[in-house]
């Protein structure tokens, strides 16, 4: 996936999706306390990455994380800086964090990694686990499916992963699993999965 054209894809969106997902009462309650669960009392800086406007950044800090967000998307950073103007939002990209090794406590990646083609993944991984402080923790957002497929998400395309599947992912790069959310499909909603990872020594 070329990620300019991810890009591109939510700054043409930008205003409604901000609408429609820039709040954290748009964000199920289940998600919120999972998030805070393996999040909130982290000694150190913790990476909302792809943090859109922000709203769940500012959530993190509201439990007292020393978060920062950052995003491909001026429109959203420029939403999240001018929205919440006491936290942290910078322009960036997750395939290439600008933080130095083992730096940070936490990161934060919901929903921002379905856009990456399977071949694209454990790449990106391996930059999470570059940056992780021993024993970070990782909490990340997905599309659940029975087998790794394509579809057409609504802004751009987009993939779902077997929870089992991503987390061999997960412990490949350096990670081991510690808890996992799910939720059927509700409505148009699709199924969607949480999950939760240390990094683990070496």
């Amino acid at each position: 996936m070329d990620m300019e054209r991810v890009r591109r894809a939510y700054a043409s969106v930008a205003e409604l999706y901000i609408e429609l997902f820039g709040t954290r009462q748009q964000v199920h309650a289940d998600d919120l306390a999972f998030i805070g669960r393996h999040l909130a009392g982290r000694p150190g800086t913790v990476l909302d990455l792809g943090c859109g406007p922000g709203h769940i950044t500012d959530y993190l800090r509201s439990l007292g994380v020393s978060a920062t967000g950052i995003d491909m998307v001026p429109e959203f950073v420029a939403h999240a800086q001018a929205t919440h103007p006491s936290g942290r939002y910078h322009l960036g990209s997750i395939e290439e964090l600008a933080v130095a090794d083992r730096s940070v406590a936490g990161i934060l990646a919901w929903y921002s990694l379905i856009h990456l083609p399977p071949r694209d993944l454990d790449g990106v991984l391996a930059e999470f686990r570059r940056v992780m402080a021993p024993a970070g923790a990782l909490v990340l957002g997905l599309f659940d499916g029975d087998e790794v497929a394509a579809f057409d998400h609504k802004v751009v395309t987009a993939y779902r992963w077997p929870v089992d599947e991503f987390s061999e992912r997960l412990r490949r790069a350096g990670f081991t699993e510690v808890e996992r959310l799910r939720r059927p499909s509700e409505g148009t909603h699709r199924p969607h999965a949480a999950i939760a990872a240390i990094a683990t020594a070496g």
